[in-house]
């Protein structure tokens, strides 16, 4: 009798689930994980802020001004982390900024990801003068550096949060555009496509239906990558005046306000910035897990 299992054992390779399959490779990564608990705890208390949170971001006390944290001999144990120069709690302004940040990094992703799917889309189907006149512009963004591009958008919409998430996006766009465009040349030879032309798909079909589900796997990885990256390129357009206005709990402007308290007041500059280390880290720790768990040629 043969020794083969049967075509439905349960440990047949072929037929364990996706999921589970992404699953394994995604958790024997001790950073990844390490990075994807960093973010849940992040977004968590970005989501409870108002219920975790001690204190209202943006009361203040005359009676604490520059009060050091809980541990240190002259600290106060109704202000874990410390008091700014106003007499503002410092861990409940980090917690609402950690809102801030994340829904910032959230939203400058999501408006380079849909504008560059669709624009490395349409390049790579149509070809032609079109993917050179898109190409060559990305390549333009490309070689200029990232926050200088920033800085002279922001300059020239002016300042504000809504115009630094802008410019983050521009900054950010040509790599999901390269990146779908690459992918859809690759696809586009495929079987499964000429099958959709020849059963009567249109272009809209086989580009949103047949493609880009094909496409998904490193454009998530580069959406996760991403955040991070918007998170401190928002970080230094606020460090710099530029993003987000005071008194906004946000981390570079909470940096910013505490320039000048370095050297007699540590624990002002050096909790925003290990918040936003430890963030950018985080999403940086999840982004390689998840490119070594959907990319077959980095499985082992």
């Amino acid at each position: 009798m043969s020794s083969l299992p049967p075509p439905h054992a349960p440990g047949t390779a072929a037929h364990v689930h996706p999921l589970r399959d992404f699953w394994r490779y995604f958790s024997a990564n001790r950073g990844a994980m390490a990075g994807l608990l960093v973010v849940v705890a992040v977004l968590l208390l970005a989501a409870l802020a108002d219920l975790v949170a001690p204190y209202p971001p943006f009361l203040t006390d005359n009676s604490v001004f520059l009060v050091p944290p809980a541990w240190d001999k002259a600290g106060s144990s109704a202000h874990l982390l410390g008091t700014d120069a106003i007499g503002r709690d410092i861990l409940s302004r980090l917690i609402h900024g950690a809102r801030l940040s994340l829904s910032i990094g959230i939203a400058v992703v999501a408006v380079a990801v849909v504008a560059g799917t669709v624009l490395g889309l349409l390049a790579g189907y149509l070809r032609g003068v079109f993917e050179i006149a898109v190409m060559r512009l990305m390549d333009i963004l490309l070689t200029l550096p990232s926050l200088l591009l920033a800085i002279v958008i922001v300059a020239i919409l002016g300042p504000g949060l809504m115009n630094a998430m802008l410019a983050v996006s521009i900054v950010v766009l040509p790599h999901y555009v390269r990146i779908t465009r690459a992918a859809v040349i690759a696809e586009m030879s495929k079987d499964y496509v000429t099958a959709a032309r020849m059963g009567g798909a249109g272009p809209l079909r086989v580009m949103f239906n047949e493609v880009l589900p094909n496409c998904a796997a490193p454009l998530i990885v580069q959406a996760s990558l991403g955040i991070s990256t918007a998170i401190l390129d928002a970080a230094a357009l606020g460090f710099l005046g530029l993003g987000a206005q005071p008194p906004s709990p946000e981390w570079g402007t909470m940096l910013a306000d505490a320039r000048e308290f370095v050297l007699r007041a540590w624990w002002v500059v050096t909790f925003p910035g290990l918040m936003i280390l430890i963030t950018v880290l985080a999403f940086n720790l999840l982004g390689d897990g998840l490119r070594d768990a959907l990319d077959p040629k980095l499985k082992r």
